[in-house]
């Protein structure tokens, strides 16, 4: 295992007090890595509630120590925090990146957005006891209930931890979430990419993003 999985960086600032403070607390009393992992996962998950309309061009507002600032965030920002919060109790952990398309889209999400594929989803690779293990921590229980999706759980299945990634199906066995395309695995948010496809492919560019305020609020 790579040591850069437990160093801090810009973003994912795992050594900042207050993401130490949210990894401890949410931590207290667990005795195993797994235990911590899953009580990490849980705090961001139901922690900030997921709103895809808080999309930020401000560098800093992608920060661990930012987003523990907010009551709402997306996939993006979430993982950041997920991923600190790990680093900062002994959990190596990086960022993961992957194309989805959502089946299941809001329309007001498809007027501002113009289409149904999300690029950059945003997810976590914990490493528990030495094995890596991908994990989604963007849609909160009361989301997934108005989707009629499960919420996602870490969980032990046949001896060994599942990976907690987005929902291809809904309860109903209607299609959901579909992955599209593997983006890689980062020890840091590559913003500038994620920023530099955004624009090509949703127009979002700091000018169209201030004149579409409106629209994403």
């Amino acid at each position: 295992m790579d040591p850069s999985f437990l160093a801090p960086t810009r973003f994912i600032d795992s050594d900042h007090p207050d993401v130490i403070a949210f990894a401890k607390k949410a931590t207290e009393g667990a005795t195993t890595n797994e235990e911590r992992a899953k009580r990490l996962f849980l705090a961001v998950r139901e922690g900030l509630r997921y709103d895809p309309y808080t999309l930020s061009i401000d560098p800093d507002s992608f920060k661990a120590s930012h987003v523990l600032t907010q009551k709402a965030a997306y996939c993006i920002p979430k993982s950041v925090l997920l991923a600190a919060a790990a680093r900062a109790v002994g959990i190596p952990a990086r960022l993961g990146f992957a194309d989805v398309k959502n089946h299941l889209s809001s329309e007001k999400l498809l007027r501002v957005l113009g289409t149904d594929v999300f690029a950059w989803h945003g997810y976590v690779e914990l490493w528990i006891d030495g094995e890596p293990v991908k994990v989604t921590p963007a849609f909160n229980a009361s989301l997934c209930a108005r989707f009629n999706v499960p919420p996602l759980e870490l969980e032990r299945r046949d001896g060994r931890l599942q990976e907690a990634m987005l929902q291809a199906f809904d309860s109903e066995g209607h299609r959901y979430m579909e992955y599209l395309r593997d983006r890689g695995l980062y020890t840091d948010l590559p913003l500038d990419e994620i920023f530099a496809t955004f624009s090509s492919l949703y127009g979002v560019t700091k000018g169209l993003l201030a004149d579409r305020d409106e629209a994403f609020h």
